[in-house]
C-alpha cells in the first residue's frame, strides 16, 4: 500500500532537509521560491523539494504565504505535492490556523497537518486522508534559540509516548542572522506507515 516513489522512505528511520541558500535572495532581499534537498542519514540526497508560488505572493504574505511544493526523487518524478492555503498562526485567530494537505502521488491526498489552537505553545495533528488523527507535535514555547537546535516532539494521540522528532538545527549565527535559510531534521520509527512518513516530512515544511 505504499504511494508509487516512496519505497524508499520505507528503509529509514530519519531524513535530513536542507534548504538552499539563494543568492540572488540575499543581494536583493527580495523572497523567491525556495528549494530543499531531503538526504537519508549519510548524506545522500534522495529527493528534491521546490516551492511553486509567484513572485507576488511571496514577498507580500511572507513567510505566512501559502504555497505548493512539489517533491520530486532523483529521475524528476513527483512523488509527493503539499499545499497550504493562506491562514493565520496567531492564537487570537483560532479559526483560521494553518493547514497542510499532502499528497502522493500528485492528486491523491494520504494526510493533513493541521496546527491546534494553543496560547503560548506551537501545536500540530497529523491526520490520514479520512482525517483522523494519528500522531501529535508540540515544539518549544520559545521556537528561536541562539547556538541550539529547537526540537518539536512528535507523540501519540494521547501524548503518552514520544514516536519521533522534527528538530530545527542551528546553522550558525551568520547563517541565522542574515539569511532565512534552514535546516531540519526528521526521525520517525522504522515501521511507520510510509503514508504517517511523508505527512511528517510535511508537517517539517509546515514548521
Amino acid at each position: 500500500n505504499c504511494p508509487p516513489g516512496l519505497e524508499y522512505l520505507t528503509q529509514i528511520d530519519q531524513v535530513l532537509i536542507h534548504q538552499q541558500l539563494e543568492l540572488l535572495e540575499i543581494v536583493t532581499g527580495l523572497e523567491v521560491n525556495n528549494k530543499y534537498e531531503l538526504k537519508n542519514a549519510l548524506g545522500q540526497r534522495v529527493y528534491f523539494a521546490a516551492e511553486d508560488t509567484d513572485c507576488l505572493t511571496r514577498n507580500c504574505c511572507g513567510p505566512s504565504r501559502p504555497f505548493t511544493i512539489r517533491i520530486t526523487d532523483n529521475l524528476g518524478h513527483e512523488v509527493i505535492m503539499l499545499q497550504r492555503p493562506l491562514r493565520c498562526s496567531m492564537c487570537c485567530c483560532p479559526c483560521c490556523l494553518q493547514e497542510l494537505e499532502v499528497q502522493a502521488p500528485p492528486g491523491k491526498t494520504i494526510g493533513y497537518v493541521v496546527q491546534n489552537w494553543h496560547v503560548c505553545l506551537p501545536k500540530f495533528t497529523i491526520q490520514d486522508e479520512k482525517r483522523m488523527d494519528i500522531l501529535k507535535i508540540t515544539g518549544p514555547c520559545v521556537v528561536c534559540r541562539c547556538c541550539e537546535d529547537v526540537n518539536f516532539e512528535v507523540k501519540s494521540v494521547d501524548e503518552t509516548s514520544t514516536v519521533g522528532k522534527i528538530s530545527k538545527q542551528w546553522t550558525g549565527l551568520v547563517q541565522e542572522m542574515f539569511t532565512d535559510t534552514d535546516n531540519f531534521g526528521i526521525s520517525f520509527p522504522m515501521d511507520l506507515d510510509v503514508k504517517m512518513k511523508a505527512v511528517m516530512i510535511g508537517a517539517c515544511f509546515l514548521i
